[in-house]
């Protein structure tokens, strides 16, 4: 499975972080019907609100997903990410 990493910006102002907060913990099931499953998730600092690092078997469906978190009223910019070591690995190739 390929890794994606969502950075998340919340549209408008937030009223009640309690129902921000129970929000963002139905993005796992949202993106569970695209079969892409979080990793972890981070409120940053910054010119993003929240960070959202998934799993999907492919890019349609880290476009599906990233589509799924955008319906919760949240914009997204979605990148595929790949780690270090097998980023040398690409680079030495």
């Amino acid at each position: 499975m390929a890794k994606y990493v969502s950075l998340i910006k919340i549209r408008g102002s937030v009223q009640n972080a309690q129902k921000l907060a129970s929000s963002l913990g139905n993005l796992a099931t949202e993106v569970q019907e695209y079969d892409a499953e979080i990793e972890a998730s981070y409120a940053i600092l910054g010119e993003y609100d929240f960070m959202v690092v998934f799993d999907a078997p492919d890019r349609n469906a880290a476009f599906r997903a990233s589509i799924a978190i955008e319906n919760q009223g949240l914009d997204t910019q979605t990148m595929e990410i790949v780690p270090v070591e097998e980023f040398a690995g690409l680079v030495e190739d």
